[in-house]
């Protein structure tokens, strides 16, 4: 007996299985563990997500209620019963909602704290209640640098605007634009553009270009502040345009003449197939709106509007109708003021959005058909609009731009442009002020 119980001792077959089934608890174990801690983690990341959300909309309803606390919780409420999907059933006296002092540029600040019991597959053999889980979120409202005198509608992933050449510009207010490129505004050569802001939908490459209080790459996109702005027959826009008048060329016989449109046009309106300005003379255009029926402007003297809106449009309402382009060249000068009142207040140089972009593939282009150029001494107040096609100021200007805004589609600064005294919207002008939207943004 002792010989076969010390021949079975010293057998070694066997011994994997022996010490597989003294490591399978150890195995399980782990195996428990690491289903829990994956499950946590999901649970922990869909709940920090709520917290996140619901944090910012508390954000959102106190700028909505000019900073007022009292719907705050509501709104935090109403946002995680929309994560409900998310299976976030919260445990009693949450969410905790409180609202951190104003900081530096972070305002209408609202943190929120929520917490959720639940169980676990396998700890929950081990342990008497369900393990907590917390998150928590603080949001705030960004103050930013929101008043824009010019916006480029580039939506895509062009360059909307580029500053090249010399020129130069300065002015108390911001550019922005809708383009997502990750160079929505450049500067190039040895241009100097000087502003309040530089903001783009996309990224902007940092230059010795710009001269900026601050940049604002990946903003919101802006809607264009003057959709709105459509000529319209039924606003008698095209009233004057059924006298068929022939286009008018402005030369030595009728330089400096006034037409006003309250006088010598119908309604207020004065109709044109098309205009052109001849070197060294002159056209005052006065007191109303200006149509250029179809056809397109060109300025080689000098073109004043006062207290006017010269639109480049058609009467014919067909989807394809042709729309003219400005082309301001050589010596040729603006001299404009927009109306303060009516549809029109605020607008100086408007065309149609019905223009064919000259661009199909939406790069900026040197040969832009829309120009205020050469050797100009402009003065313009009020909105330069052109939303579908490249405006350009280019050549060896040294205008001024008090109380105005360039909105186009595209935008670009080339030459030895100068605008040295561009300052933003004023009050009386009928200019729309274009703010940025209000930022949210995670804090803490």
């Amino acid at each position: 007996m002792r010989n076969a119980f010390k021949k079975l001792w010293n057998n070694e077959r066997g011994n994997m299985v022996v010490i597989a089934a003294a490591a399978l608890p150890l195995l399980v174990g782990s195996a428990g563990l690491a289903t829990d801690t994956i499950q946590w983690a999901l649970w922990k990341r869909q709940l920090q997500r709520a917290a996140d959300s619901a944090a910012i909309a508390g954000v959102y309803d106190r700028f909505k209620n000019d900073g007022s606390s009292s719907t705050t919780l509501t709104a935090v409420n109403h946002d995680i019963s929309i994560n409900q999907k998310t299976n976030i059933d919260l445990i009693a006296g949450y969410p905790q909602v409180t609202f951190p002092a104003n900081a530096g540029s972070n305002k209408n600040q609202v943190r929120v704290v929520l917490a959720v019991q639940k169980s676990l597959s396998f700890s929950s053999m081990f342990l008497p209640n369900p393990p907590q889980i917390t998150a928590t979120a603080q949001a705030a409202g960004v103050e930013v640098s929101g008043d824009f005198c010019v916006l480029s509608l580039q939506n895509n992933s062009k360059t909307g605007i580029q500053a090249t050449g010399n020129a130069s510009i300065t002015m108390d207010c911001g550019m922005m634009t809708n383009s997502t490129a990750t160079n929505a505004a450049a500067g190039q050569g040895s241009s100097s553009v000087t502003a309040t802001t530089i903001a783009a939908s996309g990224g902007i490459q940092q230059s010795n270009n710009w001269t900026v209080t601050q940049y604002q790459p990946y903003s919101p996109q802006l809607e264009d502040p003057y959709a709105d702005k459509n000529p319209d027959a039924s606003d008698g826009d095209f009233d004057d345009c059924s006298l068929n008048r022939p286009a008018l060329t402005v030369n030595g016989s009728n330089s400096g003449n006034h037409i006003d449109a309250t006088t010598m046009g119908s309604n207020g309106t004065y109709c044109l197939p098309s205009l052109s300005v001849q070197s060294n003379r002159s056209i005052y255009l006065e007191n109303g709106v200006f149509i250029i029926n179809g056809g397109s402007v060109n300025v080689q003297g000098t073109l004043h509007l006062l207290n006017a809106t010269l639109i480049l449009t058609n009467s014919s309402t067909s989807s394809t109708a042709t729309i003219g382009t400005l082309d301001m060249n050589s010596n040729g000068q603006i001299d404009a003021t927009a109306p303060t009142t009516g549809k029109w207040a605020g607008m100086s140089l408007v065309q149609d959005r019905r223009a064919v972009d000259n661009s199909p593939t939406g790069n900026i282009q040197a040969n832009s058909p829309n120009k205020i150029n050469g050797n100009s001494t402009n003065k313009i107040k009020g909105v330069i609009y052109f939303p579908s096609q490249q405006i350009t100021y280019n050549g060896n200007g040294t205008g001024t731009a008090t109380c105005t805004q360039f909105v186009a589609k595209r935008i670009y600064w080339s030459g030895n442009a100068g605008l040295n005294n561009f300052t933003k919207n004023c009050p009386g002008s009928g200019i729309q002020a274009i703010n940025a939207p209000l930022k949210v943004r995670l804090v803490a």
